[in-house]
C-alpha cells in the first residue's frame, strides 16, 4: 500500500478542546482502518504539534481520510506520499 506522511498543527479551536485530543485520535485510527489503511501518531516539539505515518489503499482513499479529518476543524495538515528505501531504490535503478 502507498506510505503517507502528515504533519499536524493545533487550530485554536483544536487547542481549547485538548482535553478531547485522545478520543478524537481513537477516532482517526478507527476511521483510517474502516478505510482499509493503518495509521500511527506521534506527539512532536517544533513547528508541527503530530506526525502521522499512514498506508492507505490508494491516493484517493488517503486524500478522503485527510479532507474528513480537517473538516472537524481541530487541526490542519500538510501530507506528503512517500516511498521506502527500497522503493526509491528500484525507482533510482530506473534512471539512465
Amino acid at each position: 500500500m502507498p506510505h503517507y506522511v502528515t504533519l499536524v498543527k493545533w487550530t485554536d479551536r483544536g487547542l481549547q478542546e485538548v482535553m478531547d485530543a485522545p478520543q478524537r485520535f481513537a477516532g482517526v485510527i478507527k476511521m483510517v482502518e474502516n478505510l482499509g489503511g493503518t495509521i500511527q501518531i506521534y506527539s512532536t516539539m517544533g513547528e508541527y504539534d503530530f506526525v502521522a505515518i499512514a498506508e492507505a489503499p490508494s491516493d484517493e482513499i488517503a486524500m478522503q481520510a485527510a479532507l474528513q479529518l480537517e473538516s472537524a476543524g481541530n487541526t490542519r495538515t500538510v501530507t506528503m506520499k512517500a516511498w521506502t528505501l527500497d522503493e526509491a531504490t528500484k525507482i533510482i535503478a530506473k534512471l539512465e
